[in-house]
């Protein structure tokens, strides 16, 4: 019996990472849903939906030969697999300011009281060592418009943070 599994894999960024993990699942039956593959730093990571008719401890011993070969750590969780049943984003969130702690979760605290579901969020440090400059940028979904999702940023541009909110049209074409 088919089943759904999130894999999430984490590793030093080098060539092959995904090519090897993703024919070792074909080759091992399995078919895979959304991904999400992004080099952060040094690493990479990669969050996949898996289908396979092995559970948990069968897709690791799969793995666990490109894993250990590749040097990477997986870890492996039962899902419900749920394609096609997601909202698409109306809005995105566009952050940048000095790098400071804080930014993240005053920005999306902010636009979580205001009833924003935060869909995909990158982040990224530009600038140089000396002025490193945030980057942050977040589709999402809101019911109740961008004006509520505006007034609530306005505290945080008052601090220098330069947040610019544009909706998203999904049904283009």
């Amino acid at each position: 019996m088919k089943r759904w599994h999130m894999l999430t894999v984490v590793g030093r960024d080098q060539p092959g990472i995904v090519a090897a993990l993703t024919e070792t699942l074909y080759r091992g039956g399995a078919n895979l849903g959304e991904a999400s593959m992004v080099r952060l730093g040094g690493n990479f990571t990669i969050m996949l939906m898996v289908e396979a008719d092995a559970d948990a401890p069968g897709l690791r011993r799969l793995l666990e030969p490109v894993t250990r070969r590749l040097q990477l750590h997986a870890h492996i969780d039962a899902i419900e697999g749920r394609l096609h049943e997601h909202v698409e984003p109306n809005v995105r969130v566009v952050v940048h300011g000095a790098d400071r702690p804080g930014i993240v979760a005053q920005v999306t605290a902010a636009l979580a009281a205001n009833g924003l579901n935060i869909l995909d969020l990158e982040s990224d440090v530009g600038g140089t060592a000396d002025r490193p400059i945030y980057i942050m940028t977040i589709d999402g979904y809101t019911r109740d418009g961008i004006a509520a999702l505006e007034r609530a940023l306005e505290p945080l541009r008052r601090t220098g943070v330069a947040v610019r909110l544009t909706p998203i049209d999904t049904m283009v074409g």
